[in-house]
């Protein structure tokens, strides 16, 4: 597994979870954009290159076997940042392992895209890439056909999803086989939760992070204005300003092994 690391690489971390259907690639902007902290590590998580590929005893807990490995190598972390399913990943890590401050974009957890789990196994069995990506866009993220048709009409948008065509299978009965946990993120010492404006009280994203809400009773909950489910492609900048004065909140307000730059 690779880590893109952005400033200085031995400083107080903000540690960067991308979720599914993403690479580390695609959150550079994001990154570079963050102001806080000296060093900013993004995972290349598994399934993507040049990080290795899925193996077959993949599950739920490698992804907290390698954000804990990615941790320790960095450090002193101060922030864990989890987008999506990778935000779900970061509130489970913190169910065992104590971090200062947790912040997590529209996380999701079980059931989210469950009802495509058997068309998911029979194309991910078939090394269908460009069925499974499809099917992920209509039966997952919700999307319809005419949207469909538009994304795969750009040839390198759909080169970059089908790139990744082969982890949407494990990772949907990864995150749908996660623990049941009765608080989410309770070794955190705070924890803030972001939901795009568009994705508010909507299905898929916005009903999932309702019930992420509910399992995370302790957490603070901010809307990004204007934003979808994108956020860090459709506007890194204002994804990357609201995260950053979350985390001049937190050390602002002394939270345990914060400290100000």
């Amino acid at each position: 597994m690779t880590v893109d690391v952005y400033g200085d690489p031995s400083g107080p971390a903000i540690v960067v979870i991308p979720g599914a259907m993403a690479n580390a690639e695609a959150w550079g902007h994001f990154a570079r954009r963050l102001e806080g902290w000296p060093t900013v590590a993004v995972m290349n998580r598994r399934g993507r290159r040049p990080s290795g590929p899925l193996t077959d005893a993949y599950g739920f807990a490698t992804e907290l076997a390698d954000a804990s490995a990615v941790i320790r190598e960095c450090g002193d972390v101060r922030a864990l940042f989890g987008w999506s399913y990778g935000g779900l990943i970061a509130l489970h890590l913190a169910n065992s392992l104590p971090l200062p401050h947790l912040i997590a974009y529209e996380p999701i957890m079980a059931p989210f895209g469950e009802s495509a789990l058997l068309e998911l196994s029979k194309l991910h069995a078939m090394r269908d890439a460009d069925g499974s990506v499809e099917t992920a866009l209509l039966r997952v993220t919700g999307m319809n056909a005419d949207e469909v048709a538009s994304v795969r009409s750009d040839s390198q948008t759909w080169r970059y999803l089908r790139s990744l065509g082969r982890t949407i299978y494990p990772e949907t009965l990864a995150l749908n086989n996660a623990p049941k946990e009765s608080e989410l993120g309770a070794l955190a010492s705070r924890v803030d939760l972001i939901i795009g404006e568009r994705n508010r009280g909507r299905p898929p994203y916005g009903t999932s992070f309702a019930d992420v809400k509910r399992n995370s009773p302790r957490a603070i909950l901010h809307q990004l204005s204007g934003a979808g489910h994108l956020a860090h492609v459709e506007d890194p900048d204002a994804l990357a300003t609201l995260v950053s004065e979350l985390g001049a909140q937190a050390r602002g307000s002394g939270v345990p092994g914060m400290s100000a730059r």
